[in-house]
């Protein structure tokens, strides 16, 4: 079976709007203004759990060896993450001022900002980033401020398989559980689940939409129904919520609340409108960020909290949208050349694996 060229794109060109978002929010608070940084959340994070619904089947064997997979990956990185953040704190104060390691702490809401820099390795942070609790990377906290996604990802994934495997006749009721949970939250924020349990109603009827949409084709009739309805929705939210809630989508995504569920609408709909119609025939430079999707991702937390040391100094010296246009291919190239390193190291850490495997065995 040909492997989807689409589906690579498409995940290259949401690892790409990660990247400007995560250029946007972070060093980018620094100089860039708040209307780019929301319009920055146009193509988000929700692509990613559609395109993981429609490339979803029903074997759990299958499923839960990828993620197995991945949880291995992921202990590499976070443990080679570890080490890093060690190396800057010890060797940042030779090369840097305390005043000025302060001032990067700060930015990013360290816990060292106020405080002097241990030089202590917490090894308590690396088990607890094994967990998935996310305590914070002092160094690169980019890197922790995206793996919310990754928890939510394994849940929906686990989840996902087994509605797909026992309940294939039921999916559009589990649909409109998750919809109406949503809801259901939204209408009471008291009950809303803290932690990522919040998140998966939302993000579960995104996956599983996404998975009844595989192989179809939207109508080119149904196309202007469905941008109509992203307006009229659009329009309602302004209306209900003022004007204000414009500068308030980025804090309504944590958890997910009606208004950036909104906001999410033109971003699925127009992945939904291009499947099956747009047909990518030749592999590129986004196609092979796509295939290396979980890799990039990985990396530009690294990069994303790297291009603060081109920021700090240069963000007084020229216009702040002469300055996003340096930084932001910057920090694409740096995901790149990351990214590569990563997977390296990955290849790396279970060949090491594997050869105490054999040790062990013999």
């Amino acid at each position: 079976m040909n492997r989807d060229l689409y589906i690579d794109f498409a995940k290259g060109l949401a690892t790409l709007s990660i990247i400007f978002i995560h250029t946007a929010f972070w060093s980018g608070q620094l100089y860039i203004p708040a209307e780019i940084r929301v319009f920055s959340l146009v193509f988000d994070v929700a692509l990613f759990y559609a395109l993981s619904g429609i490339t979803s089947g029903t074997n759990i064997e299958k499923t839960f060896y990828r993620l197995l997979k991945l949880q291995i990956t992921y202990m590499i990185f976070v443990t080679l993450l570890f080490f890093l953040d060690y190396f800057f704190k010890v060797f940042g104060l030779t090369f840097f001022s305390l005043e000025w390691l302060q001032n990067f702490y700060l930015t990013f809401g360290s816990k060292y900002a106020a405080t002097s820099i241990s030089t202590v390795p917490e090894w308590q942070n690396l088990g607890n980033w094994y967990l998935h609790q996310y305590t914070n990377a002092d160094t690169f906290p980019v890197v922790m401020g995206s793996f919310w996604y990754l928890k939510v990802y394994f849940i929906l994934t686990v989840f996902g398989v087994l509605i797909l495997r026992f309940f294939p006749r039921h999916i559009n009721w589990f649909i409109g559980i998750c919809i109406a949970l949503t809801l259901l939250f939204n209408i009471f924020p008291e009950i809303y689940p803290s932690g990522q349990v919040g998140y998966v109603a939302f993000y579960m009827a995104v996956f599983l939409v996404a998975n009844r949409m595989r192989g179809k084709t939207i109508p080119a009739k149904m196309i202007p129904v469905l941008y109509g309805i992203v307006a009229v929705a659009l329009c309602w939210m302004f209306w209900y919520y003022g004007s204000e809630i414009f500068f308030k989508i980025n804090k309504n995504k944590f958890p997910p609340k009606i208004p950036y569920i909104i906001w999410t609408l033109f971003s699925l709909v127009t992945l939904f409108v291009f499947y099956n119609r747009l047909k990518i025939t030749k592999e590129n430079a986004v196609t092979y960020i796509g295939k290396n999707a979980i890799f990039f991702y990985f990396g530009q937390g690294i990069s994303s909290s790297l291009v603060y040391f081109l920021v700090d100094p240069l963000k007084q010296s020229m216009p702040w949208w002469v300055l996003m246009i340096i930084i932001y291919p910057v920090n694409i190239l740096l995901a790149f050349v990351i990214s590569a390193g990563l997977k390296k190291t990955d290849a790396l850490g279970w060949n090491i694996l594997e050869f105490l495997r054999r040790k062990t065995a013999s």
